[in-house]
């Protein structure tokens, strides 16, 4: 569950520059800086963009179809069945979905409000917040996309690793001071405006039968592409720039080569440079190209995933600072401990 797409409206009387998308003016400015200062590196960096873009476009489609689909039915109400049963089973199955739902952060926020408040286990809500931010299918695509299927289907497993390590270290320590009383006191199982919990109900998987399912999947068809396109555009203008600008030699000396350094370095500088998890796949592929190790690809992504504001915040809005410092510190160590496996199989 990775930050899908997420339309904030604006009321009349929002300043001009509170209703600008950042990416897109960074889309814009890009360009406009690069004729300022480096005239000739001007078509080259939209030439390489526009290649990516096509390059993942197949991917891009089906991700954008696939999560439509999964709206239109409503099959985020499966998640529901994550929490149900023991607390062993519950984390095994909260890790699972985590990694699998095509929802945002803001989404979920009622639906975990609503089960800490009720008493679910934190155990498994942790391992539930630990996985969601690191995969769902649109990702999981994209990665592929650009990175390849091995290392899509390397994250992705890692998603679900770290949600059950996050849920046993929770499990075993419940009893602490650290876990014990985990919500704020304002935390209540209400939304953040993105409407009513969507986890209530039955999927319905013909959901062209209904007008307002069809006016769901066109809508989220529409919105995901938009910020697809969006972002990577963005992302892929920043790879052509890191790729002329930023020596490799530099990246391979610190991220490149053997041994715990790079990985540990990989997941330090993930956790603040990750500001979504879309434009982060190309500036991985960049800085691999540019030296960086196997494993500190996989830290740095696993780091910065779970770090990054919108994963962050769903967490920091409703549980205790301890609660949220131990949500970064599993994550840490998790990440740590994927960058070390991928480095020792891929």
């Amino acid at each position: 569950m990775t930050e899908t797409t997420h339309t904030h409206k604006h009321s009349a009387d929002t300043p001009v520059w509170k209703r600008l998308d950042m990416a897109w003016v960074a889309i814009i400015v890009i360009p406009l800086l690069v004729v300022m200062f480096d005239a000739p590196q001007f078509l080259p960096t939209l030439t390489f963009a526009g290649k990516a873009i096509l390059h993942t476009g197949v991917f891009i489609a089906f991700a954008v179809l696939l999560v439509g689909y999964l709206k239109a039915t409503g099959a985020e109400a499966l998640l529901a069945k994550a929490f149900e049963g023991r607390e062993t089973k519950m984390i095994f199955m909260a890790a699972a979905l985590g990694g699998l739902s095509p929802f945002c952060s803001c989404e979920v926020i009622p639906f975990i409000a609503a089960l800490l408040a009720l008493g679910a286990p934190l155990s498994a809500v942790m391992a539930f917040w630990l996985a969601s931010p690191l995969m769902d299918p649109a990702m999981f695509f994209v990665t592929a996309g650009t990175l390849g299927f091995e290392f899509a289907i390397a994250k992705g497993l890692a998603a679900i690793g770290l949600g059950i390590l996050g849920g046993f270290t929770v499990k075993l320590f419940a009893q602490s001071v650290v876990f014990q009383n985990p919500l704020r006191k304002a935390a209540k199982p209400s939304g953040c405006g993105c409407g009513p919990s969507p986890f209530d109900g039955k999927p319905v998987w013909k959901f062209w039968a209904e007008a307002s399912r069809r006016t769901t999947f066109r809508e989220t068809v529409v919105d995901n592409a938009l910020f697809l396109g969006k972002w990577l555009l963005l992302a892929y203008m920043i790879e052509a720039l890191m790729l002329t600008y930023i020596p490799a030699e530099s990246i391979a000396a610190h991220l490149g080569g053997e041994g715990l350094k790079p990985i540990a370095l990989g997941a330090l500088i993930g956790a603040p440079a990750y500001l979504n998890g879309f434009a982060a796949v190309p500036m991985i592929d960049a800085l691999l190209l540019q030296g960086m190790s196997n494993g500190a690809a996989m830290s740095f992504a696993i780091a910065g995933g779970v770090s990054c504001i919108p994963a962050a915040l769903a967490v920091w809005a409703l549980v205790k600072p301890r609660v949220f410092s131990a949500y970064i510190s599993i994550a840490m160590v998790g990440a740590f401990g994927a960058g070390i496996v991928w480095n020792i199989i891929a």
